[in-house]
């Protein structure tokens, strides 16, 4: 089955097959569960954070050497980085007309989401392990 030629689409995507909601819907969808995600999520970990600030530093290592409490604060920063990178990406595609300049601005989004997101992680695991 071959497509029509469309000519409000972009000859680019005329090439590939691809409509405006080839690749959107999925961004959309992933956007609203991480959202959704982090609402319990961070409530729970604002609670922990809250009874564990007056506590010194032993105290907190021994809260998150429990799983579930590593756990939640794993999920916390993968969803809230994952989300914080689609939401920028969002504002990037929207508002940088430059190709070149949202190609760019859209790598360092992406390098720096992902290295404080990792750094975060590895923070939580090193609680976890009690480094």
């Amino acid at each position: 089955m071959s497509k029509k030629h469309d000519p409000m689409r972009d000859p680019l995507k005329n090439v590939r097959g691809l409509g405006s909601a080839k690749e959107g819907v999925q961004h959309w969808w992933v956007q609203r569960v991480t959202a959704i995600a982090l609402v319990p999520l961070v409530l729970i970990m604002l609670v922990t954070i809250l009874k564990l600030a007056p506590a010194d530093h032993a105290t907190v290592v021994a809260a998150f050497h429990h799983p579930l409490l590593a756990i939640v604060a794993l999920l916390t920063v993968l969803a809230l980085f994952w989300h914080l990178r689609l939401g920028l990406q969002v504002v990037i595609e929207d508002y940088v007309h430059t190709e070149s300049t949202k190609i760019v601005t859209l790598l360092g989004i992406t390098f720096a989401v992902f290295l404080v997101g990792g750094i975060a992680a590895l923070s939580v695991l090193k609680l976890f392990f009690g480094a």
